[in-house]
């Protein structure tokens, strides 16, 4: 038991650190949470190793002028050195010209240790929705994986919704 609740707290600064760096726009700190062979899923697109997931980063939230990342609790799973968790995500976005969107969705997250620290090793949002922060669009209409703790395949495309007006 107590090796989960290590487990659970480190992971759950892992989070912490995923919020901080979003919020700061630090593409070298979001980097650094993942392993280096990580993978970043969202939006249809498939990021590979930590160099292209900072390079990604970077560019996605220099497009915004802040955003604020709101998650709920990990349901999470560990055995020995790699964990797997699904998390609810809300992303608040202020864009430069003052407009401003919402996006929701769940990450669904694998981990590994890695040089002692637990480090994403898969993320993969599925949206379920993006639009005006008064919920006002349609929801996205994605998979159901099922009750914890289904996954999507490794392989899996994400979904993405152009900006609703």
């Amino acid at each position: 038991m107590s090796e989960l609740l290590v487990a659970d707290y480190e992971i759950r600064q892992l989070y912490a650190r995923f919020i901080d760096a979003v919020w700061r726009k630090d593409g070298e700190a979001y980097g650094d949470l993942f392993a280096e062979n990580g993978e970043w899923k969202l939006a249809a697109m498939h990021m590979k190793g930590r160099s292209e997931i900072r390079a990604t980063f970077g560019k996605l939230l220099g497009y915004t002028a802040q955003v604020q990342m709101i998650l709920g609790f990990p349901v999470l799973e560990v055995n020995g050195e790699e964990a797997i968790a699904r998390i609810n995500c809300t992303e608040i976005t202020k864009m430069p010209d003052g407009s401003s969107s919402m996006a929701q969705g769940v990450y669904y997250d694998r981990f590994v240790k890695e040089n002692g620290r637990w480090v994403f090793r898969w993320r993969h949002f599925s949206l379920g929705y993006r639009g005006p922060i008064d919920f006002s669009a349609e929801l996205v209409n994605g998979p159901d994986y099922g009750p914890f703790p289904g996954m999507p395949e490794w392989d899996e495309v994400t979904q993405t919704r152009l900006k609703q007006d």
